[in-house]
């Protein structure tokens, strides 16, 4: 059991450095501050690994947030990712090409790309991937489909 009052040689009890986690909202740290404490002492890490490996945790979880966030503000339909398209059944699509738009230099370049095609052959799983793929480097993503696009030009 931990002593609450005991003072470092910092002079910071145990109880300010949770108070300090939350007045900073680090709520990942301070959920895992017991967990590695713990595990600090049994693997006798040094104060600059057991910080590290907090502040891991909590650079993780925002990581993970903000994804998260990007990602239902993206209004995404459902989550497909270009890894999970089945390339073999679209044998007419150019699979070196889509990579190649995977690595998201056409929005450095601010082309534009459109999938054309009839229903059914994966366009919007397409459209979907390379909006995740954008999100998960940090940009701002919005999908919207040509029909809906349509609906809101003034008439």
């Amino acid at each position: 059991m931990k002593d609450v009052n005991s003072v470092t040689s910092t002079g910071l009890s145990y109880l300010q450095v949770q108070e300090n986690l939350e007045k900073l909202k680090m709520t990942q740290a301070l959920a895992a501050l017991d967990r590695l404490a713990e595990e600090a002492s049994k693997q006798q890490w040094s104060y600059t690994e057991f910080l590290g490996k907090l502040l891991e945790e909590e650079m993780t979880a925002r990581q993970e947030r903000r994804l998260s966030i990007k990602q239902r503000l993206a209004r995404f339909p459902w989550v497909k990712t270009l890894d999970q398209f089945d390339f073999d059944f679209q044998p007419g699509l150019d699979e070196k090409k889509i990579r190649e738009l995977a690595t998201l230099r056409f929005v450095e370049q601010a082309d534009v790309v459109l999938f054309t095609g009839p229903p059914g052959v994966g366009k919007t799983h397409l459209a979907i991937g390379l909006g995740l793929e954008a999100v998960r480097v940090g940009c701002s993503v919005y999908f919207v489909t040509l029909s809906e696009l349509a609906d809101h030009v003034p008439k």
